[in-house]
């Protein structure tokens, strides 16, 4: 099963950057994306069923801002829009498909960028999330977390660490969360197989960042510990540009 996540950063806007022919060439079983930024009816579904994709969308409530969704080959046994959270289901960042012998779950964590407020939303969501997934965790074990966490777990995952450690989505107690979660039965599937530095997900906009691959690794694929052994593969696509985030990937042999 191959499995790619991907912050499109507004689905609509990604569709006129060769989103499709992306997709079409990359031939993944399920597809996550974030910050898809519009409801179903403000675009053409039908352009992903044509390539043979079953669709589920969470957007916000708000219009143009946040919002996930999966696509997938595979009709799943079941799909959960939201995570019990008002405001976090209010902003549309959960949402899961469970397969046989696997849950895929695409997921928007807060960014705590644009000041103190979001932050503490951020803080509240990743309580909330530890605990949810968690709970999930006891009937459903075999979990894939997709998606932007919006949080650089090490040094190694950002391209200054030094100048960016008070930055959100490098702060010590975002850092220390990853620790946790991961050393809570939980396989970063990207760092696992490459430990090499200098493999990023985000790039800014500003000062030419993208092409002096002055970027942060932000967006993951993570998976219960008791799927590590089904690991083949994976990647992160920094070539293709339809987003100021890159698409990533997994191969799991389930």
């Amino acid at each position: 099963m191959k499995i790619l996540t991907y912050n499109v950063n507004g689905i609509r806007a990604a569709l006129n950057k060769e989103l499709l022919e992306f997709l079409q060439r990359e031939d993944a079983d399920v597809v996550c994306f974030q910050e898809i930024k519009a409801n179903p009816d403000q675009f053409d579904e039908g352009v992903f069923k044509e390539l043979g994709y079953h669709c589920y969308w969470f957007p916000a409530e708000k219009k143009g801002y946040s919002g996930v969704a999966i696509l997938s080959k595979m009709e799943p046994k079941h799909v959960e829009t939201g995570c019990g959270h008002e405001v976090f289901d209010h902003e549309g960042r959960v949402i899961r498909a469970d397969f046989e012998g696997i849950s895929v779950m695409s997921v928007y964590f807060p960014s705590g960028s644009s000041g103190d407020h979001r932050q503490d939303v951020k803080y509240e969501f990743l309580n909330f999330f530890y605990d949810y997934v968690h709970r999930l965790r006891q009937s459903l074990n075999k979990l894939c977390i997709c998606g932007d966490y919006n949080i650089c777990h090490r040094e190694i995952d950002i391209h200054d660490p030094v100048s960016n450690k008070n930055s959100s989505g490098f702060l010590p107690e975002e850092r220390e969360w990853m620790n946790k979660f991961f050393d809570s039965g939980f396989v970063d599937t990207f760092r696992v197989l490459h430990p090499e530095p200098d493999n990023y997900t985000w790039w800014s906009f500003r000062a030419n960042a993208r092409a002096r691959n002055k970027g942060w690794r932000i967006d993951y694929i993570s998976i219960s510990d008791v799927l590590a052994d089904s690991l083949v593969e994976s990647r992160i696509l920094p070539d293709d540009k339809q987003s100021d985030h890159c698409a990533s990937y997994a191969i799991l042999d389930i």
